[in-house]
């Protein structure tokens, strides 16, 4: 008789727990009551920190692979193979991994709607994982940066750029999100910057972009562990001037011999 009892009182509670969506465990966190609940995962701790959502624009498709309009794909797989996560959800519209960089909960994301309809993807991802634009990161192409430099940036506007602008207008005009600009050149001239964009890189160009996407990985990691502080700003100083040593060295070999 103990036993039916029981048995009807598990039967009533597994009625009445509520059936927990995907969106609230992104990494196993489980907000019940909204972003603002704790995280608890062994009891021990209420500080765990908040998921980021990790964006790369592109292209879909082989067509496009080792264009310099996919660097944003290239840099969420760099970060995918540095933290092994494996990218193979299909959500709103994007290619997904979720892992962590170091205790930092995060969702990569490919979208695959093209670029200039990006936000048809990141809109609805960060909606329904429930991330606040602050913790959104978007990774992309620039022609105004020189090629294989990178500038870590917390806000900005779209700089003529389609699919951020369709990312911007997936966030309903709010430009406060985060973005990680990598440096492609600009084209030479007569050259359209469209065709140009879609364009595999040279020999030299590659290196420096590979060379610049290993230093992104570690640039993120500082990024989403420890916000937009001073260590992000000597990154960018640093970036902008990194093909520029030599120059520094021609000074400073100057000052050695006593001319200037």
């Amino acid at each position: 008789m103990l036993g039916l009892v029981a048995a009807c009182c598990c039967s009533r509670l597994s009625i009445l727990m509520p059936v927990i969506p995907f969106r609230y465990m992104v990494s196993g966190l489980s907000q019940l009551h909204g972003p603002s609940l704790p995280i608890i995962r062994d009891g021990s701790s209420y500080n765990r920190p908040s998921p980021w959502l990790l964006v790369g624009l592109g292209n879909p498709g082989p067509k496009y692979e080792g264009t310099r309009h996919n660097v944003g794909f290239e840099m969420i797989d760099y970060i995918a193979q540095a933290e092994n996560i494996s990218i193979h959800l299909i959500h709103c519209k994007a290619l997904c991994g979720k892992g962590h960089i170091g205790n930092v909960p995060v969702l990569l994301a490919k979208p695959q709607t093209y670029m200039d309809l990006s936000g048809e993807s990141v809109g609805p991802l960060a909606a329904y994982h429930r991330i606040r634009l602050h913790h959104v990161l978007l990774m992309f192409d620039d022609m105004s940066l020189p090629c294989g430099v990178l500038r870590l940036c917390p806000r900005g506007g779209h700089g003529c750029h389609n699919g951020v602008r369709s990312v911007i207008k997936g966030f309903k005009q709010n430009e406060n999100f985060a973005r990680l600009r990598i440096g492609i050149g600009k084209p030479p001239r007569k050259v359209d910057p469209k065709a140009y964009v879609l364009e595999v890189f040279n020999i030299s160009a590659r290196e420096m972009v590979n060379s610049a996407l290993k230093e992104g990985v570690e640039a993120v990691k500082l990024f989403t562990s420890e916000g937009f502080f001073e260590s992000v700003n000597r990154f960018n100083i640093m970036q902008k001037y990194k093909h520029q040593k030599i120059d520094y060295l021609d000074i400073g070999k100057i000052h050695d011999s006593g001319g200037g």
